[in-house]
This record gives C-alpha cells, sequence and structure tokens, in this order.
C-alpha cells in the first residue's frame, strides 16, 4: 500500500469518544455509535470554530491494546463545553489516500497498515473524511511516526 511522509502542524479535534481495542468483540459498535452521536445526534451541528467539514476518526491514548477513538472536527479553537478536546500532535505521519465504499475501504486499508512495518509513534493516528459521498469516499489516513 503507497503512502508519501508529510510533516502536520498540530491540531485541535473536538467530538466525542469512546475506549475499545482491536480485540474488543464490540470495537465496530463502539466505532459506529461515536458516528452515529456526532450525526445523527446532531452534535456535528453544535461544534462550534470548525477549520472545514472534513470529519476525523481519531486514535489516541494506546496504552494495553486499547485505545481512544474521538469523533469529530477540526477547529481552529476549542469552545465546546461537554465534549472532548484532543489534539493531534505536530510531527511526521504516514499519508494513505485511498476512496471507495467509506466503511470497506477504511476496515481494508486499517488492515493492511496493521501488517505493514512502519516506525509508529502510536501518539495519535487519524482519517479525514474529505467528502460525505458514502458510496464514493475520499479519506486520507495519517499514522504518527516517530
Amino acid at each position: 500500500m503507497k503512502y508519501e511522509i508529510v510533516s502536520l502542524k498540530e491540531k485541535i479535534v473536538v467530538g466525542v469518544s469512546a475506549i475499545t481495542g482491536n480485540d474488543d468483540p464490540n470495537m465496530g459498535k463502539a466505532i459506529g455509535g461515536l458516528w452515529e452521536k456526532l450525526y445523527q445526534g446532531g452534535i456535528n451541528k453544535t461544534i462550534k470554530n470548525k477549520v472545514n467539514e472534513y470529519a476525523i476518526g481519531l486514535y489516541s491514548d494506546y496504552k494495553d491494546n486499547k485505545y481512544l477513538v474521538t469523533a469529530g472536527n477540526e477547529v481552529c479553537k476549542a469552545e465546546n463545553e461537554g465534549l472532548i478536546i484532543k489534539k493531534i500532535p505536530a510531527g511526521k505521519y504516514a499519508k494513505f489516500s485511498i476512496e471507495g465504499h467509506m466503511e470497506r475501504a477504511v476496515a481494508e486499508a486499517w488492515n493492511k497498515i496493521w501488517e505493514m512495518d512502519l516506525d509508529r509513534s502510536y501518539e495519535a493516528d487519524f482519517e479525514e473524511y474529505l467528502n460525505s459521498d458514502f458510496d464514493n469516499a475520499k479519506i486520507d489516513i495519517y499514522i504518527s511516526l516517530k
């Protein structure tokens, strides 16, 4: 799977979060529930100071085969009470650009990424959804590197 190495500035993400892990049988349900809360639950409309309309799925706080998943948006200033605020640290990332059916393309990409020998830092990995076309999604996946 092809990728490019990019340097990113710090990003602030505001949204909703849950702890899960790859060996959690309810992982898909937990992550799906966050996206449901964000969109069907109306939280997306309440997020202030959005940099753009791109949704972000952030994976952070890796510990003991678990991690924190946050579904939200990048903001220029965090001013939402009651929502989770997470920072994506500035640094070096492997950027994978994928297209296709939103859920399948992301799942397939992650399966390949987990198999790759990347020098990962496990600080913050994230998906940036560049459109909302479920069947023809354009998504960039960023993996934090050491």
